[in-house]
């Protein structure tokens, strides 16, 4: 059986948390897009991670994690990655990596911070991590691909090719350092080194885990507003963020997606740019995003701090439409118990109409929030493991927004540990 954890908004929803718990009872785990850009956050009796490419399956034992063919491969980052955690004491993991995914260059890091310096305040809020240059190589299929690190003329008649292109940009455009072909083909050589133990031919390996019966645990980064096709372009990332990209991304059939956990936050926030119609400011920003998350509202990637905001049921719902969400896991709920009044926007007004559908970019720039207040359950919800231990305004508050996005919330995440969880309805 195969399911996917995938984020209903701008990303930063808690799915790290939610696809450890859910790896317990998984053999494989797949991150299947996106790159370094973007981490987990994760908490276990081996102690806090922040995790940029390794999936969330790493702290078991019994499961493989897998590097699919549609991430932005960093070979460097994930190898880094890989002794941080053994560092800190957990097992050495077992991965395997697709011999189809594709390299991140140390040029494309490069291109990514000279075209947001060159576009300055008009940038994109890029974590300068290579990913839109890495992409637009992919596609422009100028790329390198693992399985080509084994073949030495390739890669030196790709070298010599790619330098033309890269240089004339950097000379004329960026006014920088030329590229030098030997130092690109060395740098491929010690990517080389590093990934053979590790490749294999993931479809393969995953239509007989299929045969096999085992659990297959699809993981996504970002979340559904990030995605370049329905999310809020161009302030987007460069891979779809959506369940339906893991089929191609992880190299398996559509259909073999049966369940699709699609996260939530209790409340709202984002890093980087973007439209975010439900977005607060000043002292009363400042004061959720000291207490969200486990140790505040601060990128795991980036450490700069997230915007934040209330819950917004337009983008949510349409998150989930998008993920094909069969069940929604909320997260940080135990956050917002310090309020008297909570906030849910559940419309937004666009040149005088309010609408509940949630609009392309153009018209969402103009969308104000409309907001239905709710009251605050005023007390820590942390270590409460049954839904009805739960104070009724808290229960009420889920019940809301479970009614405004129209899908079962299913898991609740009232704390930071593995083991804050409350598993309502079908579970």
């Amino acid at each position: 059986m195969v399911k996917a954890v995938v984020g209903a908004n701008w990303g930063d929803e808690g799915k790290g948390k939610i696809t450890d718990m859910l790896a317990e009872n998984a053999d494989i785990v797949i991150r299947f897009q996106g790159g370094a850009n973007a981490g987990h956050t994760i908490k276990n009796h081996y102690g806090k991670f922040s995790l940029h490419t390794l999936p969330s399956g790493v702290f078991y034992d019994h499961t493989t994690s897998i590097i699919g063919n549609g991430v932005a491969l960093d070979i460097k980052k994930l190898f880094q990655e890989m002794k941080s955690v053994v560092d800190q004491g957990v097992p050495q993991p077992k991965i395997l990596v697709s011999d189809r995914a594709q390299v991140v260059m140390s040029y494309h890091v490069l291109f990514d911070q000279y075209e947001e310096e060159r576009l300055g305040k008009k940038s994109f809020g890029s974590t300068k991590s290579g990913i839109a240059p890495f992409y637009s190589d992919k596609y422009a299929k100028n790329g390198f691909q693992v399985s080509d690190l084994f073949d030495e003329e390739l890669l030196e008649e790709k070298v010599q090719r790619i330098c033309e292109i890269k240089n004339v940009m950097l000379e004329h455009l960026y006014h920088k350092p030329l590229l030098n072909p030997a130092d690109i083909l060395a740098e491929l050589h010690e990517y080389r080194e590093l990934v053979e133990p590790y490749t294999a031919d993931i479809s393969a390996y995953l239509h007989q885990a299929l045969l096999d019966g085992r659990t297959i645990l699809l993981e996504g980064q970002l979340g559904t507003l990030r995605d370049p096709d329905h999310g809020i372009y161009p302030m987007v990332t460069s891979s779809s963020t959506l369940a339906a990209y893991g089929a191609i991304g992880a190299g398996l059939p559509p259909y073999e997606i049966k369940q699709i956990i699609t996260v939530c936050k209790a409340y709202s926030s984002a890093v980087g740019a973007g439209e975010f119609v439900s977005e607060i400011f000043g002292d009363e920003a400042e004061e959720l995003r000291k207490r969200g998350g486990d140790g505040g509202e601060y990128g795991a990637t980036t450490g700069r701090p997230r915007r934040v905001g209330w819950f917004d049921c337009v983008a949510s719902r349409y998150g989930c439409m998008l993920q094909g969400a069969t069940e929604v896991a909320f997260t940080v709920l135990d956050v917002l118990g310090y309020l008297d009044e909570i906030p849910v926007c559940v419309g937004y007004e666009i040149d005088g109409d309010v609408t509940t559908k949630f609009p392309t970019t153009a018209r969402l720039k103009k969308a104000k929030p409309v907001y239905k207040v709710l009251p605050g359950w005023k007390c820590d919800i942390t270590g409460i493991r049954t839904y009805e231990e739960l104070p009724e305004n808290c229960r009420s508050y889920i019940e809301f927004v479970e009614k405004q996005i129209g899908y079962p919330i299913t898991m609740i995440s009232n704390g930071p540990g593995r083991a804050d969880i409350i598993y309502r309805g079908q579970h």
